[in-house]
């Protein structure tokens, strides 16, 4: 699964990057959780927040986007939640490492994976629309995962879909048609990880020591 994660670069550096047409408004964070604002590229050179965490448009009940942070890949073009969503509105969510937690002892150890280069990379997600009874609009997004490489798997036997920046413009595209074969884990070699404190363990903690290497 994926629970929190990371986007430390800047707004321009993101900009250039996804080769954005405006530069978003954007500050870094250090330990992004679910039901916050996040960034998102939902077309080729645009970006919008959406709200972690996606609420199918046809729920009566906001409170399910909470439950629904993560989609798997196996099923997310048959889940009623996510099928069209698949189908019409995929996103990259732009993202630098995300954290898992593996039980040691008695308590969970925190873990932070990123790309070896540091380089910032983009989560395969999908984003929806919901209009509250009252006719509020909420915009939010899920972050679809597969199996974990092998890196991953000596934490958890999940982790998010880090697209190929070769795949964003075919992931974006609604009428590319095999979308589904675009999502598999990320090749470990190009991965590092390493144990962090567990403060990021409080979602309010949202400071550069959350990715800070343990000794």
């Amino acid at each position: 699964m994926c629970g929190r994660f990371t986007q430390t670069h800047s707004a321009a550096e993101l900009a250039a990057m996804f080769d954005l047409e405006e530069t978003p408004d954007w500050q870094p964070r250090y330990n992004i959780a679910p039901t916050q604002p996040i960034l998102a590229i939902v077309t080729p050179h645009h970006s919008k927040p959406l709200r972690w965490g996606l609420i199918p448009s046809w729920s009566k009940d906001p409170t399910i986007g909470s439950r629904l942070i993560n989609a798997r890949a196996e099923t997310v073009s048959e889940k009623p939640a996510f099928r069209t969503a698949f189908r019409r509105r995929r996103c990259l969510i732009p993202a630098d490492g995300y954290y898992e937690w593996k039980k040691q002892s008695e308590k969970k150890q925190p873990f932070y994976f990123r790309l070896e280069s540091g380089e910032p990379f983009a989560f395969a997600g999908l984003w929806e629309h919901w209009n509250s009874p009252e006719g509020d609009e909420i915009e939010t997004c899920t972050i679809i995962t597969t199996e974990a490489n092998e890196l991953a798997a000596t934490v958890h036997d999940r982790m998010p879909v880090i697209l190929s920046e070769d795949f964003y413009d075919r992931w974006l595209d609604p009428d590319f048609k095999s979308p589904q074969s675009l999502l598999h884990p990320y090749v470990s070699d190009k991965m590092i990880s390493y144990p962090v404190s567990t403060a990021v363990n409080r979602p309010t903690h949202d400071t550069p020591d959350c990715i800070a290497r343990l000794n």
